[in-house]
Formats: C-alpha cells, sequence, structure tokens
C-alpha cells in the first residue's frame, strides 16, 4: 500500500495556495501526498475551476456528535475555499458494515433502518456544511447497478493479499476470529465511490487511512488521477480516554439541547479543552495559541472553557441560546460558589449505581450515608437535585455535590 508523504517546495506556489495548504493542514494528522495537492491547488487555482472534496459516512446511526464534526469542519473550510463539497451518505455500503477497527463482524444494517438514519444525516450536516454548496450523493446510485458481473470485475482490480495488509484484517485472522468474505467487499466499494465521483481528495478518520488508499489504487486502475487523502483525528469522548461514541456515552451530540450541550463542554478537562479547541473551534490557531498562553501564565482555563462552550453552541442553535445557556449554567454552579480547584475522580464500573458513585468518590463514608443524604435532596448531579436512590449512572463525567460544601468531578467508565 503506497504511504508516500512526499512534500513540494512551496516557494514557487502563489500566497493564496499556501494559505489553502495551511488551511488544509489545520489539525489534520496526515495528507497524502502534499506535493499532489499542491499541484491540484494550483491547476484549480490556474483553470478556475473547484476540486471536487469527498466525505462518505454510513447511516450506522440517526444522529452525528461533534466527533462527526471534525471531518465535517474540514470540508467546510475546504468549501469555504471555493471547492466542490460532495457529501456522500453510503446507504449501499451500509449493508456491508465498515470493520474498520472492529475485531467482529459488524452485524449488517436493514435497509428500512438505513433510509431512516439517512434522512437526518444531511439535515444535521448543514448545521456545518452551506446546503447551497454542497453535492449530496448516494453511492447506491452507482454500486447498485454493478450487478453480480460487474462486482466480479471490481474485485479483480484488487489482490487478497493487499486487502491483508489491512491491520484489522491481520490482527483478526492471527487471532483466528472470523473474518467474512463481504468484509473484504467493504474497501473496495467505498474505493469505487472515488471512481464514480472523480474525487480529487477525500477525507476520513486516522481508521480509515487503509480504505481511502484502496481509493486511490482504483482510480488509477480505471484511469483517472489519484485523489490525496486527509485523515482527522478521532476525537476523544467527554471521558477523556475512548474516542466519542454515542454507545460509550461520552457524547456531544450536535441537536443536544443549548444547556445540555454548553454543560457537557464544561465537564471536560482542562487538558483535553485544547484538543477540542483545535479540532472544533473556527478561531484562528493564532489566536488559540495566545489563549493558551494566557493560561499558562495565570489566567483561569474555565474563562477559555466558557469561551469554547459558547463557540458550539452558538454554532449549533444561536448566539442568544449559548447566552442563555451561559447565564443558566452560572446561576446552576458559579453563583452557588462551586470550587474551582474540586477533587477529580475516575470510577470504573459503569452503569453504577448513585449510592456506590459518592461513596467511591470519597464524598460519604458509605452507601446507606448516600442514601440518608438522597433522601434529604441533599444531592445533586450536573446541577440537578437527586430523588432517586435506584438511578444508575452511565460513563460519562458528572460534577457531584453532596450538601453545601463536598464536591467532586468524577468520570465514570466502563468496567476496565
Amino acid at each position: 500500500m503506497e504511504m508516500d508523504g512526499g512534500k513540494a517546495p512551496t516557494g514557487a506556489v502563489s500566497e493564496r495556495i499556501r494559505e489553502a495548504l495551511a488551511i488544509t493542514l489545520r489539525g489534520c494528522e496526515e495528507l497524502l501526498v502534499e506535493s499532489e495537492w499542491l499541484a491540484k491547488l494550483a491547476r484549480s487555482e490556474a483553470a478556475g475551476t473547484p476540486l471536487r472534496i469527498k466525505l462518505g459516512l454510513d447511516p450506522t446511526a440517526p444522529d452525528l456528535h461533534l466527533g462527526h464534526t471534525v471531518v465535517l469542519n474540514k470540508m467546510r473550510q475546504l468549501q469555504d475555499l471555493g471547492h466542490t463539497v460532495i457529501f456522500l451518505i453510503g446507504d449501499f455500503t451500509a449493508m456491508i458494515g465498515d470493520p474498520s477497527g472492529r475485531n467482529t463482524t459488524r452485524p449488517p444494517l436493514t435497509r428500512e433502518q438505513i433510509e431512516a438514519n439517512a434522512r437526518t444525516y444531511f439535515q444535521q450536516a448543514s448545521l456545518v456544511l452551506d446546503p447551497a454548496r454542497t453535492e449530496i450523493r448516494y453511492n447506491s446510485e452507482w454500486s447498485d447497478p454493478l450487478g453480480a458481473r460487474g462486482m466480479i470485475q471490481l474485485a479483480a482490480r484488487y489482490t487478497l493479499a493487499r486487502m491483508m495488509e489491512r491491520d484489522d484484517f491481520t490482527r483478526r485472522f492471527r487471532a483466528g476470529h472470523p473474518i467474512s468474505v463481504h468484509e473484504l467487499l467493504y474497501p473496495l466499494m467505498q474505493g469505487y465511490d472515488s471512481v464514480a465521483l472523480k474525487a480529487d481528495i477525500e477525507l476520513g478518520g486516522t481508521d480509515q487511512k487503509f480504505n481511502l488508499l484502496v481509493g486511490r489504487e482504483l482510480q488509477r486502475e480505471y484511469g483517472q488521477e489519484a485523489q490525496c487523502i486527509l485523515t482527522m483525528p478521532l476525537l476523544v469522548g467527554l471521558d477523556g480516554v475512548e474516542k466519542m461514541s454515542k454507545s460509550k456515552n461520552n457524547y456531544v451530540g450536535i441537536t443536544d439541547a443549548p444547556d445540555e450541550m454548553f454543560g457537557k463542554l464544561m465537564s471536560i478537562s482542562d487538558v483535553l479543552m485544547w484538543r477540542y479547541f483545535e479540532l472544533l473551534s473556527f478561531r484562528p490557531m493564532a489566536a488559540i495559541e495566545v489563549l493558551r498562553a494566557e493560561c499558562e501564565a495565570g489566567r483561569n482555563p474555565r474563562d477559555a472553557k466558557v469561551m469554547l462552550a459558547q463557540e458550539i453552541v452558538e454554532r449549533f442553535h444561536s448566539r442568544a441560546a449559548a447566552e442563555a445557556a451561559l447565564a443558566r449554567f452560572e446561576a446552576r454552579f458559579r453563583q452557588g460558589a462551586l470550587p474551582e480547584d474540586m477533587p477529580e475522580q475516575v470510577l470504573h464500573g459503569a452503569p453504577i449505581p448513585v449510592a456506590q458513585l459518592l461513596k467511591q468518590a470519597q464524598l460519604v463514608p458509605s452507601t446507606s450515608e448516600a442514601n440518608r443524604n438522597i433522601d434529604q435532596g441533599g444531592v445533586r448531579i450536573d446541577g440537578q437535585r437527586i430523588a432517586d436512590k435506584g438511578l444508575e449512572l452511565p460513563a460519562g463525567t458528572y460534577v457531584v455535590q453532596v450538601g453545601k460544601r463536598r464536591f467532586a468531578r468524577v468520570t465514570v467508565r466502563a468496567a476496565s
């Protein structure tokens, strides 16, 4: 598999192209191949024709979260440079199931599940992309007509040895875990999407690198210029450990209510906050570095976290909603004398009973004392009074208060 990341000298290119390259590289994990991307940008500028920017998402769940927007934000930045953004909904590939990063075969979705999820995808993606300048496509357009003959002809263009270079396939094979034949078709079908769309560059998470490289190879097989690939980091979730995922309940949904979105973002650690700024904020990197230097020099990091939370809430709701969310957050926490230096605890075993959480976080000496405080109305989680002693808390990060003076920021993780 091609791994060349060669760079071209930028001295001979225009300032506009250098700026476009800087925008492309911001926050990215890898650009392959940089010299080819510069050549494409130069050709586009000279001819006055936009490049074709491809992103494919399989509608495996009905909602998008901030992790998805890391790539969508990059698409919007390239869109604002005047290029054509293609938002590809993988209604065909979703029936196969992407094996990326998995140790077991992913159960294929039904057509009904895929159609239900796809209905919300573009609507939610339009909160980031400019829908008037976005080309929306479904890969069933060209995948369905291939038929058995076309699938065989496509499969003949790639070898099993090359397919087994993929890390997750190799690990599963060596461990004796089954690999279904249909899973081998997934990278081929994603690569064929790039052929059908004549993509100049394809974006994806770091876990998609193999699939994106297959697209380059197939484009060459079909006599096209190979696409560049741009991989973006996987956003770490609110727990600061696992990648953001609804299944791990460490996510911020882009359709979350303003107060919920604001509160979740305020719960992230001060260290993780800067990664969120880099990957999610539209502020110039220079401004972010100034803010970071100020915090390192003594400014309260909470000020920066408020800026980030307000920016994100305003993007997906409105400025008024962001200001109202801040005001309500302040009323719930700051006016309640929430300590700036509250202890932080990490607990394992989600979901965890609330009484056990209080005990293990050392906020009470026993579960009976925890239940007594709940009965007396003295327990709050994220500002909300807890009355249900049977409550179990899923994985996530919570601000927990017992009485007037005992506080902790508690991160609950799945059992290790």
